[in-house]
C-alpha cells in the first residue's frame, strides 16, 4: 500500500461498486450542464423581446417621438446600417421600453436628423478581424472543453493509454538510498559474494585480467525476513553504477502482452546505462514454472517469463546488465531461469546464528537507547531461529514498552518481555477466566513443565504461565540451548511426550478431556509424520522418503502429481505415526503418575504466582520446595532472608481409574 496515493482511492465505493468520481470533476460537469441550458434560455428570451421594425415603422415612430434612445452601427462591408435601441414605455417613462432593431439604408439627411435629435449616437465600426474572432470563439471554447474533459481525463486516469507497456522500474540514486554494507549483518558469506560484484563494477580489469567475466544474474534465496532486500539496497548504496528496482508483480497485468512489453522496455532502459544493476524483488511472481497453470500454457504470466528468459540470455543480448533477484520460493521457479547463463550464481541468505544475531542486534541498537546493563549477547542466545526482521521488531517492541512505562532507557526486562511477545504473543490479562478454567489450565501447563524437566533430551524450560498469551489460555515456553542445525530421534520423541503431557495432567484433575490440547495434537502429528515420511526414523518403513516436503505447496504442480507410494504403504505410515504418538503418550503418562506430587506443587505455584521461570520449576521437581519471589519492602526493621518454605497444599482431587497394568503412582523421595 503505497503512502503517496490519493486519499480518494481509499474511500468506500458507491453506486453498486463503481469507483467514486473526484468531487472536482463532479463540480465541473455540473457547471457545464447547468450553463448550457441557461445560455440557450436567455438567448431565446432576448430574441423574443427584440422587436424587428421596418423602415416605414421606424420613421413613423421617430416622427411621433416614440423612440427613447438608439445606436447606429456602421459596417464597412455593406451599405446597410443596423439601428438598435429602445422604444418609449408608456407606463415606465422614457427608459425601460421594448428593445428594437432594424437593418436599412440611411440617407445623409436622415442620419443628420437622428443625430441632431439627441437620442441617437454612432457606434464604433466593426472590423474584419474582430468579426473573425467573434466567429472563431465558439470553436476555440469547444476545443478547450474537449481537451480538458476527454484527453486530460484519459491521461490522468491511466497515465496515457499507450503507457501500459512501459517499464515501472525505478532508478535509485545514492541521495535516496543511504544503506551500505555496514548496515548488513549476520550474513557474512552472502555479503562477501555481493561485495565482489560491486568490486567488479568498480574495477573490471582486475577480474578480466585472468579471463573472468561479470555474472549475468544473481539469485538471493532464503526464508522471509533474512535480509535479501536489505542486501540489494546495500549493493545499490555501494555501487557507482545505475541501479534499477522493480517488483515481480509489476510485470503482471490483465492485458495480453503488457508484461512482456515491460520486460523489453526495462532492458532497453538498462542498455542505455550499462553497466547497471537491475533488482527484481519477489521474482517468483513472474518466474514460476511453465506448463503448470490450471488454465493452459498460453497465459500472460508465461509470456512475460519467456520475454525475461530471452532478454537475459537469448540470441541478441548485451553485456553489462546484471540481474539481482530475490525469492523465498526457489522450488517453484522455472528450471530455464535457474540455469547458468541466466542466473549464474545463487546466494543463500540463511537465518543468522548466535553471532549473527548479536551483530544484527548491534546494528539495530544504534537507533535506540539501551541501559548500561543490557547485554545483547544474552538476548542473542535466547532468540534461536529469529530472523533479522524479527530481531529488529524485538528492539522496536522493547522501545515501545519502555516508553509506555516512562523509562529513560531500555532494560533487560523490556527486552525479555519483547522477545516473549514476538515469539509467543502478548499477555492478555484482561481475559476473564472462571476458577475452574484457570485450575484446568494450571494443571495442563504444569504437565508440560514437569515432563519437560524430567526428560533428558527435551529443550530447556524457559517459562511457564497461565496468563493468556496470544491465542492460548496458557503457555509453556522452552528454548534450545543452541541453534538447531539438525534434529535427532530422541529429541523429537521427548518433544512429542512433552506435547502430550498437558492433556494427561488436565485429565487427571478434571476426569475429563477438553479441546485445549488441539494445538498439541497438531504439533505432535506433524513431528511424527516428518519422522516417518521424510527423516527415515521409522524402523518399519526404513530410510525411504514418502511424498514431498509439506513445507510449501505449489498448486499447479501438486494437483497433477500422483502419490509415489501405494495404499498399503499409506496404511503403514498411518500406523507408524499413531504408534510413535501413542508410545510417547504412555511414556509421559507414566512420568506424571510417578511424580504426581510434584505436578500438584507446580500447579499450586502457578495458581498463586501465575508465572514461573524454568529454574523455579526445576527447583520444585528436585527439592519439592519453591523459594517465593522477594516480598515488597517492609516499613519495619529487616527480618533477614526469606527461608525456602513449602508451597500451600490444595485438596487432592479424586484420581481417575487407571488402565489395567499401570498400577498406582510410585512415591518419590524429595
Amino acid at each position: 500500500m503505497p503512502e503517496d496515493r490519493n486519499n480518494e482511492s481509499r474511500r468506500p465505493e458507491r453506486r453498486g461498486g463503481e469507483g467514486r468520481v473526484p468531487p472536482r470533476a463532479w463540480l465541473l460537469w455540473l457547471a457545464i450542464l447547468s450553463v448550457i441550458p441557461l445560455l440557450v434560455f436567455f438567448k431565446d428570451r432576448t430574441e423574443m423581446r427584440y422587436r424587428v421594425l421596418s423602415h416605414t415603422e421606424f420613421l413613423e415612430l421617430f416622427r411621433n417621438n416614440q423612440i427613447a434612445e438608439g445606436v447606429i452601427h456602421y459596417n464597412i462591408q455593406s451599405p446597410l446600417r443596423e439601428i438598435t435601441g429602445k422604444l418609449v414605455d408608456p407606463e415606465g417613462g422614457a427608459r425601460g421600453g421594448i428593445p428594437f432593431r432594424l437593418e436599412t439604408r440611411v440617407s445623409e439627411a436622415l442620419e443628420e436628423q437622428l443625430l441632431n435629435s439627441g437620442k441617437f449616437k454612432v457606434a464604433e465600426p466593426s472590423t474584419l478581424f474582430l468579426s473573425f474572432l467573434y466567429s472563431l470563439l465558439p470553436f476555440v471554447l469547444l476545443a478547450l472543453l474537449v481537451y480538458f474533459f476527454i484527453f486530460r481525463q484519459i491521461k490522468m486516469a491511466g497515465k496515457g493509454a499507450l503507457s501500459f507497456g512501459k517499464s515501472r522500474a525505478r532508478m535509485l540514486s545514492k541521495e535516496r538510498n543511504r544503506t551500505t554494507f555496514k548496515d548488513v549483518a549476520g550474513v557474512d558469506e552472502a555479503r562477501e559474494e555481493v561485495q565482489e560484484l560491486v568490486e567488479f563494477l568498480k574495477d573490471p580489469k582486475k577480474f578480466q585480467r585472468l579471463g573472468g567475466r561479470i555474472p549475468k544474474g544473481i539469485l538471493l534465496v532464503g526464508p522471509p525476513g533474512t535480509g535479501k532486500t536489505l542486501l540489494a539496497k546495500a549493493i545499490a548504496g555501494e555501487a557507482d553504477a545505475a541501479f534499477y528496482s522493480i517488483s515481480g508483480s509489476d510485470f503482471v497485468e490483465m492485458f495480453v502482452g503488457v508484461g512482456a512489453s515491460r520486460v523489453r522496455d526495462m532492458f532497453e532502459q538498462a542498455r542505455k546505462n550499462t553497466p547497471c544493476l537491475v533488482f527484481i524483488d519477489e521474482i517468483d511472481a513472474v518466474g514460476r514454472s511453465r506448463g503448470h497453470g490450471l488454465g493452459g500454457g498460453n497465459d500472460e504470466r508465461e509470456q512475460t517469463l519467456n520475454a525475461l528468459l530471452v532478454e537475459m540470455d537469448g540470441f541478441d543480448t548485451t553485456e553489462g546488465i546484471i540481474i539481482i533477484a530475490a525469492t523465498n520460493r526457489p522450488d517453484v521457479l522455472d528450471p530455464a531461469l535457474l540455469r547458468p547463463g541466466r542466473f549464474d550464481r545463487q546466494i543463500t541468505v540463511n537465518l543468522p546464528d548466535v553471532r549473527g544475531r548479536e551483530a544484527i542486534l548491534k546494528v539495530h541498537a544504534r537507533n535506540v537507547k539501551l541501559a548500561p546493563d543490557v547485554d545483547l549477547a544474552v538476548i542473542a542466545r535466547g532468540t534461536p531461529g529469529f530472523s533479522g526482521a524479527e530481531l529488529a521488531n524485538l528492539l522496536n517492541e522493547a522501545a515501545l514498552l519502555a516508553a509506555r512505562m516512562n523509562k529513560k532507557a531500555i532494560t533487560m526486562a523490556e527486552l525479555e518481555e519483547a522477545r516473549d511477545k514476538v515469539r509467543w504473543g502478548r499477555e492478555r490479562r484482561s481475559l476473564a477466566m472462571t476458577d475452574e478454567e484457570k485450575r484446568a489450565t494450571a494443571w495442563h501447563e504444569a504437565g508440560h513443565a514437569l515432563v519437560n524437566v524430567l526428560l533428558p533430551h527435551a529443550h530447556p524450560l524457559h517459562k511457564v504461565t497461565i496468563i493468556p498469551r496470544g491465542q492460548a489460555l496458557g503457555a509453556t515456553m522452552w528454548l534450545p540451548e543452541k541453534d538447531l542445525l539438525s534434529r535427532r530421534r530422541k529429541e523429537l520423541n521427548d518433544l512429542i511426550a512433552v506435547t502430550m503431557a498437558g492433556r494427561i495432567a488436565e485429565e487427571l484433575i478434571t476426569d475429563d478431556i477438553s479441546s485445549g490440547a488441539a494445538g498439541d495434537i497438531q504439533q505432535a502429528t506433524q513431528m511424527a509424520k516428518a519422522m516417518v515420511m521424510h527423516w527415515g526414523m521409522s524402523d518399519k518403513l526404513g530410510m525411504v522418503q514418502y511424498g514431498d516436503s509439506p513445507e510449501y505447496v505449489f498448486l499447479g504442480r501438486d494437483m497433477i502429481r500422483s502419490k509415489d507410494y501405494s495404499e498399503q504403504t499409506a496404511e503403514a505410515i498411518d500406523a507408524e505415526v499413531k504408534r510413535i504418538i501413542t508410545e510417547n503418550y504412555e511414556r509421559a503418562r507414566q512420568l506424571i503418575l510417578q511424580h504426581r506430587d510434584r505436578l500438584e506443587l507446580i500447579a499450586n505455584a502457578l495458581l498463586e504466582y501465575e508465572t514461573l521461570d524454568g529454574s523455579q520449576v526445576r527447583e520444585i521437581v528436585q527439592t519439592g520446595r519453591l523459594t517465593p519471589p522477594a516480598p515488597p519492602p517492609l516499613t519495619g526493621p529487616a527480618t533477614g532472608a526469606q527461608a525456602a518454605t513449602p508451597l500451600p497444599e490444595m485438596p487432592k482431587p479424586v484420581p481417575p481409574k487407571l488402565p489395567p497394568g499401570l498400577g498406582a503412582p510410585a512415591p518419590v523421595t524429595p
